[in-house]
């Protein structure tokens, strides 16, 4: 814990102009980030008398080593600043909302030649449009069912596209008129784009228009006595407005805007957004977040728009904006909007009629959404932290340890080997920490061995951070020889190929979580005492006695330290023990999916990977000409050059490539005994199917060779 004395800046330095402002801890990872309209007076509020701050402020400061501003010119910037940093730094101490869920939207790719209409989760892609969000997919599903039988703009996945392009064969949407087949021309790309357009201005709302059309053609269709179209079209304008009932007029001016409702205790906010396009409700979503500082309404609501709107443009940002309290101060908030939108943004609190009682609808949804999160979380939080303080107990460590690392070995009787590192902070997973490893610096199992080279790995790594971002003095730190060990030259770390992460590489000293700079209190490794002893060894060959070890044992879920002799016993009731296994197998799951994806992959290998130059797709043209590497082994030169693509310089690599390569041994079908061939349609393998060797044994035999 540090002393806000020991890195507050001298009055004098700090400038009396708007800006944004980073607090870092002692490892530079950055854990807050504001701004301010005066960087001196916002900062001086920070380093008074701890029992004066909020509770969570204190810890904030506390925690702290260290805090730096960016000058910038106006409030807009700063805000604009603000939301880049928090975004791109994740910092752990800064108001962030969470999705309680993860909301379905109906999206349609506008950016394909043949757009699509599909549910849609997660991050938003370029040249799609999204309308939503919904609280079930299946109103989706039964919005779009609706919809396509007077909009009939695809729904197939690509592999169904192009293997009815392939077949000339529409599916059955196609063959009920609930598709408009274009993978088999029955109309042109523009046509259905432009079919495509109609849905989506449908769905944004612009239905009067298109049923008055529609209303139109049907009286001139029953005119002309062409009674078969005209019921067909009244059939459709029914179809639409039985799709519009789904959604009730809420606002009679048919306004386009966003409700957004807060409620609060002293230590959490949940929001609600209501998103109203046409006067009819389109889409719901709620949020809740911890109160790290004391905040006020306003701060709250200015940080719902930034995570609402930080990503949005155009249309996405409505004309109207609706909120409980509005930020202070609102104009640069408003101006934000606007250059998002390219248009002006209505920033307001309803006063009376329509939009205020929505309003009030909105607000007591946000309070439903409070009183459901504090009841859920309540014994979450409370049987986490006992969890920790049991396990700190047990292990007699000075405090609960808030990041705990967990390290296993996996492998196939001693093939593949690779090793996993989950990480938990709070007693939870967090994934985006997670790191892999292959086990290069020996052949063959050895599982002491394994956890001796992955534990000296990553803290070598962390060590070599350490000294990157100057926290050792002069003559201390890695020596030479360390760094030439782990591939890490003066220069600073270079990166590790034997270890692969699920993200990539970050710079330096950017505040950003790097690969293995932060460390862990609490080091569990999945073994019992020769797996927790070759941990410790490798911390203190690295000289690291900041951390602690422990070994959890499968056999009997017993807690090994290293140098005991005995085990630590938790009562099987313990929430110590119950977190201790679920970070044990999370890291036995993340090590075992890891070691399975490499076992398939080696086992999909082909001769013609090894073959310079030769890709994917020429490797495919061999395959698909020749029906098999058997066949294509036995082929001339002059033979192997009649495929498109394949000049004579490459037939003859291919051809010496084949001739070195040793063919694999005959397979064998496990269940009636017989000796397979090589597959004729497919590269050969070693395997029956994809992804699983064929070995001998039972099922159940070949499971228990995993480690």
């Amino acid at each position: 814990m540090a002393d806000p004395s020991s890195y507050r800046p001298r009055p004098g330095e700090i400038p009396d102009s708007p800006g944004v402002y980073r607090f870092r801890d002692e490892h530079r990872r950055v854990i807050y980030v504001g701004k301010a309209k005066s960087l001196r007076q916002r900062l001086a509020n920070y380093f008074q008398d701890l029992a004066n701050l909020h509770p969570r402020t204190r810890t904030m400061v506390t925690t702290a080593a260290s805090v730096e501003w960016t000058v910038v010119s106006t409030e807009v910037e700063a805000l604009q600043l603000e939301y880049s940093w928090i975004k791109e730094y994740d910092p752990r101490f800064n108001v962030k909302y969470r999705d309680d869920k993860s909301y379905p939207y109906l999206a349609v790719t506008m950016n394909e030649e043949f757009p699509r209409v599909q549910v849609m989760r997660g991050q938003k892609k370029k040249g799609v449009r999204y309308f939503g969000p919904y609280g079930h997919a299946w109103a989706i599903r039964d919005t779009v069912d609706l919809l396509l039988r007077v909009f009939p703009v695809r729904t197939c996945s690509a592999g169904v596209f192009k293997n009815a392009t392939r077949t000339g064969r529409p599916c059955l949407l196609g063959y009920i008129g609930k598709c408009s087949a274009p993978c088999v021309g029955r109309i042109t790309p523009d046509d259905h784009w432009d079919l495509a357009d109609e849905f989506c201005d449908f769905m944004a709302g612009r239905t009067g228009t298109y049923l008055r059309r529609l209303e139109r053609q049907m009286a001139e269709a029953a005119e002309d006595m062409e009674y078969e179209r005209a019921a067909r079209l009244r059939d459709d304008i029914g179809a639409l407005k039985k799709a519009m009932e789904k959604s009730a007029v809420v606002l009679a001016d048919a306004t386009d805007a966003d409700l957004i409702a807060v409620a609060e205790d002293e230590l959490e906010a949940a929001v609600q957004i209501f998103h109203v396009r046409g006067g009819r409700v389109r889409g719901q979503r709620g949020w809740v977040t911890d109160k790290v500082e004391e905040i006020t309404t306003g701060a709250l609501v200015e940080h719902a728009l930034q995570q609402l709107y930080g990503e949005e443009s155009g249309d996405a940002v409505p004309k109207e904006v609706l909120v409980p309290a509005l930020p202070d101060p609102v104009e640069p908030v408003q101006q934000w909007l606007t250059e998002r939108r390219g248009s002006g943004v209505s920033l307001r609190i309803p006063q009376r009629g329509d939009k205020k009682a929505l309003m009030e609808t909105v607000q007591r949804n946000a309070q439903q959404a409070l009183v459901l999160h504090k009841t859920k979380r309540a014994s979450d939080l409370t049987t986490r932290s006992r969890a920790l303080e049991e396990i700190a107990e047990a292990l007699d460590l000075d405090s609960a340890p808030l990041r705990i690392e967990c390290y296993d070995i996996s492998h196939l009787q001693g093939d593949d080997v690779v090793a996993s590192m989950v990480v938990f902070e709070d007693g939870l997973a967090r994934k985006s920490e997670y790191r892999r490893f292959q086990i290069k610096g020996f052949e063959g199992q050895d599982d002491v061995r394994s956890m001796h080279e992955v534990i000296t790995r990553r803290f070598r790594r962390y060590l070599a951070e350490k000294e990157k971002t100057g926290e050792w003095a002069d003559g201390e730190g890695l020596t030479d020889g360390d760094r030439q060990a782990d591939g890490v030259d003066g220069a600073g770390a270079a990166d590790d190929t034997a270890a692969l992460t699920d993200g990539p590489a970050l710079k330096d000293d950017d505040g950003r979580p790097k690969r293995f700079a932060y460390p862990p209190q609490l080091v569990v490794v999945d073994g019992g005492q020769p797996q927790v002893a070759a941990a410790q060894r490798a911390l203190d060959e690295l000289g690291i006695d900041d951390i602690a070890v422990c070994g959890l044992a499968k056999r009997l879920e017993e807690v090994w330290l290293p140098r005991e002799d005995d085990p630590v016993v938790l009562p099987r009731t313990s929430e110590g023990l119950y977190l201790l296994q679920r970070v044990r197998d999370e890291a036995h799951r993340f090590a075992i999916t890891y070691q399975r994806a490499k076992r398939a992959k080696r086992f999909r290998s082909s001769p013609l990977d090894d073959v310079p130059g030769l890709g994917e797709t020429r490797k495919q043209a061999l395959i698909k000409h020749f029906g098999s590497v058997k066949k294509l082994r036995s082929a001339t030169i002059d033979q192997i050059c009649e495929v498109p693509g394949i000049g004579r310089k490459t037939a003859e690599t291919v051809a010496v490539a084949l001739a070195r390569a040793t063919p694999a041994a005959p397979a064998v079908n496990t269940a009636t005994g017989e000796i397979m061939d090589e597959d004729d349609g497919a590269p050969e393998t070693t395997a029956d199917a994809p992804g699983e060797p064929v070995t001998a044994g039972t099922p159940d035999e070949r499971r228990g060779q995993e480690r």
